[in-house]
């Protein structure tokens, strides 16, 4: 597959196998000139997603919701920090346009923390859920959610709209949670997703880890049992690239033949879906993976 290599990295070089199609062609042009005009935001672009050429591409992007400026300092993001602005109202309708005028029969939403909100931002994922099947019917959404500071009033608020796919990823394992996810707690977010499960038995449940942070093999596999613990089907593992110097270093590229073994143990787990390799994202192949329960 044509594309380019994501290095020499700033957390050392990146081995051959990192490779991403480069952003470029008409689907690539059409989705960014899509994306300036309605004033949205894109995880795929705010937090430097290595598959930005691949997936708009495909005509398909990962929308992020509740504006581009986070109220969490983590240590791994590429997302801006710092006060966020306040909530635009509008926004549930243009992200519906986007879906609609991009045709999409799978949508992907996340946001940005929003500490700041009562509600974390739980009313404007619902709003915005609601919004796309209004405009898109039958158009499925998959949702990636904070934690709302444990808030489950909040989640509820979430549920309530009917998600396809409910998405709270725990990053890494709970040793590095201080220096990687400092704001966040390992129990908290095993509990929004043990909620999840047990309110909404049939909803697919979804989580997923970067590594390469300095996490040991038998720490992943005590999160992952963690995660069946919790009721959670669907999986993805990838591999951490440091966005700039200010962010946490690479401590180890991981290669794909550790993943594809990840992989394996995790189905034998009792996964469902199991997406793992070094470019594997939240929403990778997300659309693809809805059929695999």
């Amino acid at each position: 597959m044509p594309g380019v290599i994501l290095g020499p990295g700033r957390g050392g070089n990146r081995p051959t196998w990192l490779r991403a199609p480069a952003p470029a062609g008409e689907n690539y042009r059409e989705l960014r000139s899509l994306v300036e005009r309605l004033g949205l935001h894109t995880v795929c672009q705010s937090a430097a997603c290595p598959n930005l050429g691949d997936c708009w591409n495909r005509r398909t992007a990962t929308f992020l919701i509740l504006g581009n400026v986070c109220s969490r300092r983590c240590g791994f993001c590429a997302v801006r920090k710092g006060a966020p602005l306040a909530a635009d109202q509008d926004e549930p309708r243009r992200v519906a346009e986007a879906v609609a005028a991009l045709a999409l029969h799978y949508a992907v939403l996340t946001s940005v923390t929003r500490d700041d909100l009562a509600d974390g931002g739980a009313g404007m994922f619902a709003q915005t859920i609601r919004a796309i099947r209004g405009r898109v019917p039958g158009c499925r959404v998959e949702v990636l959610v904070p934690d709302f500071q444990g808030s489950l009033s909040a989640l509820e608020t979430v549920l309530e709209a009917a998600p396809d796919v409910l998405n709270h990823n725990l990053e890494t394992v709970p040793r590095l949670y201080a220096e990687v996810r400092p704001g966040a707690d390992y129990r908290g977010s095993l509990q929004v997703l043990s909620e999840v499960a047990a309110r909404r038995p049939t909803l697919p449940v979804k989580s997923g880890l970067m590594l390469g942070l300095g996490e040991t093999p038998e720490e992943v596999l005590e999160v992952l049992d963690d995660l069946r613990a919790a009721a959670v089907r669907r999986l993805t593992l990838g591999q951490y690239l440091r966005p700039s110097p200010a962010h946490l270093p690479v401590r180890r590229w991981v290669p794909p033949e550790e993943f594809a073994s990840l992989a394996d143990g995790a189905r034998q787990m009792g996964f469902t879906r199991v997406e793992a390799g070094p470019l594997v994202r939240s929403s990778y192949h997300a659309a693809a993976s809805f059929a695999g329960g």
